[in-house]
């Protein structure tokens, strides 16, 4: 079979065309990326926040009501009952605070994101920390 020069010439057209396109879709890579969260999102994390909370405050309640009523206000089922819900609390808290801060970290541009990230992670292991200690040093 013999080639012809219109074939040719269409082959070679295209692998330059192919070339372009390449480039405009790595070229689009290198753009700026929008934040992920919006501010609606730190609400939401807010109010998901404030309900976990004021669950684990019912939660705490009623288990320190149903330990005194089955053992008596002074008993250590109360006692423990009332640590178990402080301790519930405090992570809840710092659960919270935490959501709402790695939340209001993803409205900033992806480069200051981390730095922001790191601190409310640190704040959150102290929180946890926290919680963790008063919790022993409330069941000695």
């Amino acid at each position: 079979m013999r080639r012809t020069g219109k074939r040719r010439w269409a082959v070679a057209g295209a692998v330059p065309a192919a070339g372009v396109v390449m480039l405009a879709c790595l070229a689009g890579c290198h753009r700026a990326k929008s934040p992920v969260a919006t501010e609606a999102d730190v609400a939401a994390a807010q109010e998901e926040a404030q309900r976990e909370l004021a669950q684990a405050k019912v939660e705490a309640r009623k288990d320190f009501k149903s330990a005194a009523k089955l053992a008596g206000p002074d008993s250590r089922e109360a006692a423990h009952a009332r640590v178990t819900g402080a301790f519930d609390i405090a992570m809840a808290q710092a659960e919270g605070a935490h959501k709402v801060a790695t939340q209001k970290c993803m409205t900033l541009d992806p480069q200051a994101q981390q730095a922001c990230k790191d601190p409310a992670d640190r704040e959150y292991q102290t929180a946890i920390a926290n919680a963790k200690a008063a919790r022993m040093a409330k069941e000695q």
